[in-house]
C-alpha cells in the first residue's frame, strides 16, 4: 500500500514545486507582469494541445473505441450529477450574484486538464493518459459550453457557449482522433510526434508555474482568511469524487473508469474562476483563494483518495 501511496505522491510533489517556483518567480519580480497571459497562451494554443494531438494520434482506433466508449458515458453521468449538485450547494456559500457561479463552477469541474493531464501518465503511463482523455471529454466541453458561459457575468453582451467549442482543445481531439483512426499516425515523420511529444510534456510542469505565479498576486493572509474555500476545497477534492466513484461502482463502472473519475474529480480548483472575473473586473480573491488551497492540499488527497481506491473499492 506504501507504494501505491509513493507511486501518486512522487509526481504530485513534482507538480508542488513547480508551483512554489511560479510563487517565487512572482514574489521576486523575476518575470514581467504579463507572464500569466503568456503562459496561458502557450498552454492554451501550444502546449496542450500537442499533448492531446500525439495522444489520440498514437491509440485512437477503432478497437479502443469499442472498447472504452462506455467511460464516455459514466463521465457523463457523474458530471450531471455534479452540476445538479453544484447548484444545490451553491447557495449555502454565497448569496445571489456572481460568486455564486463561481462557487457552481468551482464545484463541478477540478483542474482535470492540466492536472490530471500530467498526473496520470507520470503514474500510470501514456497509453492510459488516452482512457483519461476519453474519460473527461464530456468534461472539456462542458467547461467550453456552460462552464465559460457561466463565468462571463450578466450585462456583458450576448453570449454564444457553442463558439467556445471552436478551440485548440477541440481541435486537436480531432485532429489527433483522425489520424489514428486513419492510421496516418505511421506515414508522419518520427520528428513530429518527437516535437509534439516534447511540447506535451511541459504541460503540466508549465500549468503548476502558471497557477503559483498567479497565486503569488495575491497576500497569504487574504487568500486563507475565507473560511468558506476550505469547505469547498474539501467538497472538490474528497467528497464529492468519492460520491461519483461509488455510484459508478454501483452501476458496474470497471476499474479503468474508476480510476479515471478519481483523477477527473479529485483534482484541485482550478483558474478560470480567477482569469474570467478578473477579464470582468469582478472579484478575484475567491477564486485564487480556492486555486491556492485546494492545489497546495491535494498534494496529499489524490494520493490518499487512491490509496482508499485501490484498497477498498477496486
Amino acid at each position: 500500500m506504501s507504494q501505491v501511496f509513493m507511486a501518486t505522491l512522487s509526481p504530485m510533489l513534482m507538480m508542488f514545486a513547480c508551483m512554489v517556483i511560479g510563487f517565487i518567480l512572482n514574489k521576486k519580480k523575476l518575470c514581467p507582469d504579463n507572464t500569466v497571459t503568456v503562459l496561458s497562451k502557450l498552454e492554451t494554443y501550444v502546449l496542450a494541445p500537442a499533448l492531446t494531438v500525439n495522444t489520440f494520434s498514437k491509440y485512437c482506433t477503432v478497437a479502443s473505441l469499442t472498447e472504452q466508449y462506455k467511460m464516455i458515458l459514466y463521465c457523463l453521468l457523474a458530471l450531471a450529477v455534479a452540476i445538479l449538485l453544484a447548484f444545490g450547494l451553491a447557495p449555502f456559500f454565497t448569496g445571489k450574484g456572481y460568486n455564486r457561479n463561481i462557487y457552481r463552477y468551482a464545484l463541478t469541474f477540478g483542474n482535470f486538464g492540466f492536472m490530471g493531464n500530467a498526473i496520470v501518465p507520470a503514474i500510470f503511463g501514456e497509453e492510459a493518459l488516452y482512457s483519461y482523455m476519453l474519460f473527461t471529454l464530456p468534461l472539456s466541453l462542458a467547461v467550453y459550453t456552460w462552464g465559460i458561459a457561466s463565468l462571463i457575468p450578466q450585462g456583458e453582451g450576448r453570449h454564444n457557449p457553442l463558439k467556445n467549442l471552436l478551440n485548440p482543445s477541440v481541435f486537436a481531439v480531432a485532429i489527433g482522433a483522425v489520424i489514428g483512426l486513419t492510421g496516418i499516425y505511421d506515414y508522419v515523420p518520427d520528428f513530429v510526434f518527437s516535437t509534439l511529444s516534447g511540447l506535451g510534456a511541459c504541460m503540466g510542469p508549465i500549468a503548476m508555474v502558471l497557477t503559483g505565479f498567479l497565486i503569488g498576486n495575491y497576500s497569504f493572509k487574504t487568500l486563507l482568511s475565507d473560511k468558506k474555500v476550505y469547505i469547498a476545497a474539501v467538497l472538490r477534492l474528497f467528497i464529492l469524487p468519492a460520491l461519483f466513484i461509488l455510484l459508478l461502482k454501483a452501476l458496474g463502472a470497471d476499474e479503468t473508469s474508476l480510476v479515471m473519475c478519481l483523477f477527473g474529480f479529485a483534482t484541485p480548483l482550478g483558474l478560470n474562476t480567477v482569469i474570467f472575473p478578473a477579464a470582468y473586473g469582478g472579484d478575484t480573491a475567491t477564486g485564487a483563494s480556492m486555486a491556492m488551497i485546494s492545489h497546495t492540499v491535494c498534494v496529499v488527497t489524490i494520493p490518499v483518495m487512491y490509496l482508499l481506491l485501490t484498497a477498498f473499492v477496486i
